[in-house]
C-alpha cells in the first residue's frame, strides 16, 4: 500500500465491523483518518466525527477541505430489513449518499469510493458476474445501491470527480460477533453446541471474501484511480453445504443444520468474475478455511483458544 503515506481519507461507517479493518490497514500505511459514524472510533489518534448523517452539521464536520478520499461504507446492508422498510432503506443508502456527494463537489475533493455489493445485478442464475452484468436489482436494497452507483457515474461525468462503486461479495473475517450474517451465526452455534437454520436447502451458491481482502480492494482502487464499478469478492463460489462442513472443520463442532423455506428476494447462485479487480493487482489472500480460521477465535470459548 505504498503512496498512502500522508493522505488524507475520510471514512464513513468506520466504527463498523469493515470500516474498522480498513480504517487500520489505512493508518499502517501512513494515512491520516477520518472516522464519520453514530460512535466514536475507539482510537483516540484518529479522528471521529460522531452523529447521523442525514444531519448536514455532521456531514459539514466530516466532509472538509483538504481530503484525498471518502471511502462511503455506512449503509443500512440487510437485504430482509430493506423489504420490511424500503423507504428507510432509501433516506439512508441514497440521500445521505447524494449529499455527500455534492458536499464532496463543493470541497473538491477528488475521490469518493462506494461500498455497494453484487445484489445490483439481481438474479442471472450460475452466470458469473461482472462490470458489464445490467443492473436488475430484486429487493429495495439492490435498488438503493444501483441508484447510488448512479449518483457516482454521475459526479464522474459531469464534474470530473474519481467515482468507483464496488461491489463486495459476502464478507466476514474477524470482529463480527456483533453481526447476525450467516458466518457469526456458524461461530456462534459452534461455541454454544446449537445448531443454525438453513433457508433453502443449501445449495445456493455464494462467494465469501475476507475483510482484509476487502482492504486490499479499496486501497488499490484509490492508488489506481480506477473509475466505475469494480467486482470484488475471492473469485470462488462455495454453497451454503460446504461452507457449514467448513465452519465444522475449524471449528471442530458438528453444528447442526436445519432446512427452512427460503426467503424473498434471496438469490439461488453468485458467481463472481474479479477479473478486473485482478488487473488492478488484487489478490484474494485467504480461501474459506484460512479465513474462517481468523474468525473463530472471536467466538470460541477461552479454553478452545489455549488449547489451540
Amino acid at each position: 500500500m505504498s503512496g498512502l503515506d500522508g493522505a488524507c481519507v475520510l471514512i464513513t461507517g468506520g466504527t463498523g465491523f469493515i470500516g474498522r479493518r480498513l480504517v487500520g490497514a489505512l493508518l499502517a500505511a501512513g494515512a491520516e483518518v477520518t472516522v464519520a459514524d453514530q460512535d466514536p472510533y475507539p482510537d483516540p489518534g484518529v479522528r471521529s466525527v460522531v452523529g447521523d448523517l442525514h444531519d448536514p452539521a455532521v456531514r459539514e464536520a466530516a466532509v472538509t477541505s483538504g481530503l484525498d478520499a471518502i471511502v462511503h461504507l455506512a449503509a443500512m446492508t440487510s437485504v430482509l430489513r430493506s423489504m420490511e422498510d424500503p423507504a428507510g432503506v432509501y433516506r439512508l443508502n441514497v440521500n445521505v449518499t447524494a449529499d455527500l456527494l455534492e458536499q464532496a463537489r463543493r470541497r473538491d475533493i477528488p475521490r469518493f469510493l462506494l461500498a455497494s455489493t453484487n445484489a445490483v445485478t439481481g438474479d442471472v442464475g450460475a452466470t458469473p458476474i461482472s462490470e458489464r452484468t445490467p443492473l436488475r436489482p430484486l429487493t429495495p436494497y439492490g435498488a438503493t445501491k444501483a441508484a447510488a452507483e448512479m449518483l457516482l457515474s454521475a459526479y464522474d461525468g459531469a464534474y470530473g470527480m474519481l467515482t468507483c462503486a464496488l461491489r463486495f461479495a459476502n464478507v466476514y473475517g474477524p470482529g463480527m460477533r456483533h453481526k447476525d450474517s450467516f458466518v457469526p451465526r456458524l461461530m456462534r452455534a459452534a461455541a454454544s453446541g446449537a445448531g443454525v437454520r438453513v433457508y433453502g436447502d443449501g445449495t445456493q451458491l455464494r462467494d465469501y471474501v475476507h475483510v482484509d481482502d476487502v482492504a486490499q480492494a479499496v486501497t488499490l482502487t484509490w492508488q489506481t484511480d480506477h473509475v466505475g464499478p469494480l467486482v470484488v469478492g475471492s473469485g470462488r463460489s462455495t454453497s451454503v453445504n460446504d461452507l457449514i462442513e467448513a465452519a465444522r472443520a475449524v471449528t471442530g463442532a458438528p453444528i447442526p443444520a436445519e432446512c427452512t423455506a427460503a426467503k424473498q428476494g434471496e438469490m439461488p447462485a453468485v458467481v463472481l468474475d474479479i477479473s478486473a479487480a485482478r488487473a488492478l493487482g488484487y489478490r484474494p489472500r485467504h480461501d474459506l478455511t484460512s479465513g474462517l480460521a481468523t474468525v473463530w477465535p472471536d467466538f470460541a470459548p477461552a479454553a478452545s483458544v489455549g488449547a489451540a
